[in-house]
């Protein structure tokens, strides 16, 4: 899987390679068995079951990485947070921000359009439970690198969406910018900033999961403060 990352010359080729990935034997199961079972209010549509491959511009100066698809949302319509109450309240701020033409995602045919901006996730297979293994992890990860280096040229700013995401930027910054990760790793938290000498400025938000965005630990006020930190940063009007 490191070679045919490796080789992807663009982002369609890298695109197209990870929806063709079959390296985790547990998330294969894991995620056709939910695309065969499927969620009774979907019960009418057809899965995509695969690894969801990332979204947005070739010239992002913004990026926003986070866990891992979920089963019934981008598993379902192969577009990164499409389709679940999380892409509800990311994308909604996200056109707050000017960053999105449109408040939601609901399909990967709806319109959708993002403006200097990228998203993608650490590990690109829906997990039980919202969990992947450390090892899962670590075998996602050459698509997450080479997915960094294709839009290296413009990227300026991460959005790291909760404490898994956060950690996994710290092998980026050797395997792509031939950066030693900082130690002790700065803490995550939501408004963390830590600012490397090549690489991008990584800023910590919570995860828009509905456990944090149902009890108020994270509100539409939160979301809009780092994305105008993170516009600001990037030099995005």
């Amino acid at each position: 899987m490191v070679a045919r990352a490796a080789r992807a010359t663009d982002l369609a080729d890298l695109d197209a390679a990870v929806s063709d990935c079959f390296a985790c034997p547990r998330l294969v199961q894991w995620r056709e068995e939910v695309a065969r079972t499927r969620r009774a209010a979907f019960r009418d549509q057809e899965y995509w079951g695969r690894p969801v491959p990332g979204l947005g511009t070739g010239d992002a100066r913004i990026a926003i990485l986070g866990l891992a698809p979920a089963a019934h949302g981008g598993n379902r319509t192969g577009r990164i947070f499409t389709g679940d109450r999380s892409g509800d309240v990311l994308f909604a701020a996200l056109h707050r921000a000017g960053l999105a033409n449109q408040p939601t995602s609901v399909a990967a045919d709806d319109g959708l359009n993002l403006r200097d901006l990228r998203i993608f996730s650490a590990v690109r297979c829906a997990p039980p439970d919202n969990k992947p293994t450390p090892v899962e992890r670590d075998t996602c990860a050459p698509w997450l690198h080479r997915e960094v280096t294709l839009i290296r040229p413009t990227l300026r700013v991460v959005v790291a969406l909760g404490a898994f995401a956060w950690a996994a930027w710290w092998p980026v910054l050797r395997a792509v910018y031939g950066q030693r990760p900082p130690s002790p790793r700065p803490a995550f938290g939501h408004g963390a900033h830590w600012s490397g000498t090549n690489a991008p400025d990584l800023l910590g938000c919570y995860h828009v999961s509905q456990q944090n965005t149902f009890t108020g630990r994270l509100t539409p006020g939160m979301l809009d403060d780092v994305f105008g930190q993170a516009k600001q940063l990037a030099g995005v009007d």
